[in-house]
This record gives structure tokens, sequence and C-alpha cells, in this order.
């Protein structure tokens, strides 16, 4: 969601390389661009207009370091002063247990569904969830969270009779107490705007079960919206963190960027997709570098971590130094690349890469390739040479796709395993200039 604003901010900071002092004069220019950048990005007003003034404070007068261009040094400082903007520190959860977790907001925000993220992000970190359903408005709220909480093996508390929504949550107290719980969720009903009545409501359950965390669902999408509400309920609730949901869309960001410094309450955890493995703590350090383009490898390699098989890892590693990478090696190479989620968020991972675009329909094109591969027989992925013409017509046919399609694909198998041996046999030069020569062919489908 940030592809415009770290485009912009690298445009504004491109005119700064080979000055050899940052000046009042020379940053006039750079630094009107990263405040209209980060009005274009629907930041606060107030918010972008301060950023700016700190920013200029810390770089005027300041000598480039030798070795360093003085792009680099107003890098560093535009991106401490991000991660002040975000919320610097930790936002750790609070360490009691039972640990009692209100989760509200306004209708639409992704407040069930984050719900049940949360509750599978804390069963993975030892605790032992249960889910309360305290909305008794919304048809079938109750019954997509008790889905979401079977899913994921979470203990669930519901009652379908009472409207006594504080008495709910005292009942879900015991439930969860005679279930050896030691984390509960409780999903409270949202409106379309804040009134007196849903802002009530809350307050008597928050009386009654005297929880430990108050978190507000907002959509990142909503943007200065975003943080109206969080001020309203921060207000009325004292808010202890916020979960910003939807930050996989074409939001702008300033949602993010803003809430913290307006409404002053740290951001907690962030929702990228739609997927209850799409939900994490929010690291403020992170998503600044992600901003200024410089990647994320630390979450790139703890999400590999999470999803890449150790045993399938190794078996790859084993065939790449052999040199016998087969078809088989690669579906399973992009099966476990697919866990990950999309590639153009695994793109944005990588430091360079995150204003990078890849080719549209990229997720797509990956799955035609499985589907190609799944269409070969075990010996076909084994030995892709025995494939001929009528062979070619049937996985065509079984894949829905057209046999240029399967033929494209196994004429790039084909120059990755000639990469493979020249990679065995040290023949690092050649491979570059082989990949150089796939490079404007649109590459290895997946890859």
């Amino acid at each position: 969601m940030f592809e415009s604003l770290t485009d912009k901010l690298g445009q504004a900071l491109r005119k700064l390389r080979g000055v050899g002092k940052l000046s009042e004069e020379n940053m006039a220019d750079a630094l009107k661009e990263v405040r209209t950048a980060l009005l274009a990005a629907d930041v606060h007003f107030k918010v972008a207009r301060e950023f700016v003034e700190r920013v200029q404070t810390q770089c005027v007068g300041q000598e480039v370091l030798k070795g360093v261009a003085p792009g680099q040094q107003i890098v560093k400082i535009i991106h401490d002063e991000l991660v002040r903007l975000l919320g610097e520190g930790a936002n750790a959860l609070s360490g009691a247990r039972p640990l009692k977790i209100l989760m509200v907001g306004l209708h639409g925000s992704g407040k069930t569904t984050s719900t049940a993220k949360l509750g599978k992000l804390l069963k993975k970190r030892g605790y032992r969830p249960l889910v309360a359903a305290c909305d008794v408005y919304r048809p079938a709220a109750i019954d997509q969270l008790e889905i979401l909480a079977s899913q994921e093996e979470l203990a669930f508390y519901c009652d379908r009779i009472s409207k006594d929504v504080p008495a709910i949550g005292v009942a879900a107290l015991a439930a969860a107490q005679a279930a050896t719980a030691d984390c509960i969720i409780f999903d409270t009903a949202g409106r379309l705007q804040i009134d007196a009545d849903l802002i009530e409501e809350v307050k008597k359950l928050h009386a009654r079960i005297q929880p430990d965390e108050v978190l507000l669902v907002a959509d990142g999408a909503l943007g200065q919206e975003a943080v109206n509400v969080a001020k309203a309920f921060h207000d009325a609730l004292a808010l202890t963190g916020l979960v910003l949901t939807k930050m996989d869309g074409d939001a702008r960001g300033g949602a993010a960027l803003s809430i913290k410094s307006i409404a002053n309450v740290p951001i907690k955890f962030i929702g990228t997709g739609e997927k209850t493995g799409d939900f994490d703590t929010f690291y403020p350090e992170r998503l600044a570098q992600r901003i200024l383009g410089m990647g994320d490898v630390v979450s790139l390699v703890e999400k590999a971590q999470e999803t890449i098989d150790q045993k399938e890892a190794e078996k790859m590693a084993e065939s790449l130094r052999k040199g016998d990478f087969n078809l088989d090696d690669f579906l399973a190479q992009m099966q476990q690349i697919k866990k990950m989620g999309s590639m153009q968020s695994i793109i944005g991972m990588m430091p360079g890469m995150s204003g990078m675009e890849l080719p549209a329909g990229a997720d797509k094109q990956m799955a035609r390739t499985e589907a190609i591969i799944k269409s070969m027989t075990r010996q076909e992925r084994k030995k892709p040479d025995i494939l001929n013409g009528s062979r070619r017509k049937r996985i065509a046919d079984g894949s829905g796709v057209k046999i240029v399609e399967v033929n494209q694909l196994l004429k790039q198998f084909q120059q990755m395993q000639q990469m493979m041996k020249m990679l065995k046999g040290g023949g690092a030069k050649k491979m570059m200039r082989q990949m150089e020569a796939m490079k404007g062919k649109g590459g290895f489908p997946g890859m």
C-alpha cells in the first residue's frame, strides 16, 4: 500500500545526490516534495508539517561524512523520524494471564476476522485462547466466529439466546476458566458510525470483564477517518492499542502514519490479507524500511521459517547439489513459496525491490504453471525429455492451457537445468550470462 509514497520519497531524495553539504537552500525543494508525498498518502497535514520540520532541523548544517552521500544521511534521518512517527519501541501485549482482550471497532473493519487471526497468532506463541462472540446484532456474526475458531482449533463461547452483552462477557470468562484457557478475546458489535448506544454497551462490557487490552480494529483504507474513529474510542475506553486491517489493499497508508501522533495510541498488529495467517505484530522499524525501499529481510526470513518445510528445503538443496533438479522439485518449491503470500508481497520485502511491479497476473501465471506440472505423470516430471507432441496436447487439455504454454514452460525449464549444471561445475559467470539472456523473455514462471 506504500508503493506510491516510496516512489515519491525516492524521487525527492535523489535531488540531494552529489551535494557536498546539506543546507536549507539545497534541501528546500526536496523537503517540499517529501511533504507533498506525505499529504498525497493521506497523512494528516499537521503530522506532515511537523515531520518535515524535524527532518530539516536535524539535517541543516550537517557535514557530509566521508564516504557517505548526503542522500544516505538524509535517508537515515527520515528513517528514524518515520519510526518515531509510527511509534518506536515495543508494542507488546500485557503479560497478564489469563489475558483478557476486548476488540472494538466499526462495521466492516474486520473485527471478527481479526479476533480469530489474533487467536491463531497467540496460540503459536504458547497461549491457549478462547474467542467469545459478543456481537449479538450482526446477522451470522456468531456463526462466522464459530467457523473461524473451528478452522484454527480455538476454544469458542457464545450465547445465541441472550442479548445481554455484559452478561455474555462474564459467562465467557467462566467458560474460559473451565476450559483452562489463558487468553480470552471478546469480539464485540460495531456500527456504521460511532454512536452513543455503541459506546455505552462496550463501556458496560468493559466494566464487567475488566480487560487487560482494549484493541481498536480500524480499516487502514479509511485514511484520516480511521484517526477520528481512534480518537473517539480512545476518549471513551482508553484504548491500549490498534489493529490496522486491509494493509494489503490500495489504501495510501495515511492512517498508519498519522494515527499514533494524533490519537496517541500505538499500533500493535496489522492485517495484510484475508487468510487467518495474514496477521502479525506491528514493527515500526520494519515498516519504515519498507517505505524507504530498503525491504524487510527480517520479516521475510521469519515468514520463510514459519511456512517452509525444513525437510523439503534439505531435499531441494540436495537435488541442486547433485544437479538433478526436476519438475517435481520445482513444483514443491512453488508450493512452498505460495504459502508465504503473494509474489508482490514477497518482492516488497526484498531490499531495493519494494517499488518493483510484477507483471499483471504473476500469481495467476504461477497457478497456471502449477496446473501444467500437475497434469503430467510422475515419470514425465522426472524426465521431461519423453514429452512428445501427443503427451504435450494431453497436458495442455488437462491443465486448461494452450500447447504453446506447455512448450514455453519446458523450454524455460531446460534453460534452468543448464544453469544448475553450470553452477555445479563452477561456471557462475556463464550462468549469469544465461540469466541475462532469459531476462526479457519473461523469466521462469513463478520464479
